[in-house]
């Protein structure tokens, strides 16, 4: 909660509580992810990877993180760094890098969470030679993983988009937080 109050959020109430009161539910896209992939047929890799930024830790990242680590023996976790936010997306993350990285890591689906100080996804697979790089289907078609779809496939690695939770992401929870601090 001290993160929460260094912005501004005060009383007792936890972020389920205030989400509730905006009419959202914090277990909303809760899935089973055993289900939700018992009809299709999986590949399993060796090491797979992912990356993001995991600020306000929601469902949306639980499940991709699930989704993924069915899928290989070993899940790396890239979570980027303030200053990679601060670069790419303009804007500091709520919660501080060395806490979204313990929330990752401490995640029974993830077996190494690790810093994603660039974007540069082919550098990471240089230093963590994984076979699998995961990604939300959010991103699918994109000019960007197009091209790295032809770039990992030069060195073998499948780039694999798994379902983005829908109604739920950091972007929302964001604003519900930034009406909440209205309102307070």
């Amino acid at each position: 909660m001290e993160s929460f109050h260094r912005h501004g959020l005060k009383g007792r109430n936890t972020i389920s509580q205030y989400l509730q009161n905006y009419g959202i539910s914090p277990w909303r896209g809760l899935i089973n992810t055993t289900t939700y992939y018992e009809e299709e047929k999986m590949k399993n890799y060796k090491i797979g990877y992912t990356t993001g930024v995991y600020d306000m830790f929601h469902i949306g990242h639980l499940n991709i993180l699930k989704r993924a680590k069915e899928q290989c023996d070993y899940l790396i976790v890239g979570v980027s760094t303030d200053e990679v936010v601060k670069s790419y997306k303009n804007k500091t993350p709520i919660i501080p890098f060395e806490e979204r990285i313990a929330i990752v890591q401490e995640l029974k689906c993830v077996d190494e969470a690790v810093p994603q100080k660039n974007m540069n996804k082919m550098e990471a697979w240089k230093n963590l030679h994984f076979d699998a790089l995961f990604h939300g289907s959010d991103w699918k078609g994109s000019d960007m993983y197009n091209k790295m779809i032809d770039e990992f496939a030069q060195v073998g690695v499948d780039v694999v988009f798994l379902p983005h939770t829908e109604g739920v992401s950091s972007t929302l929870l964001s604003e519900v937080l930034h009406k909440i601090n209205c309102d307070i």
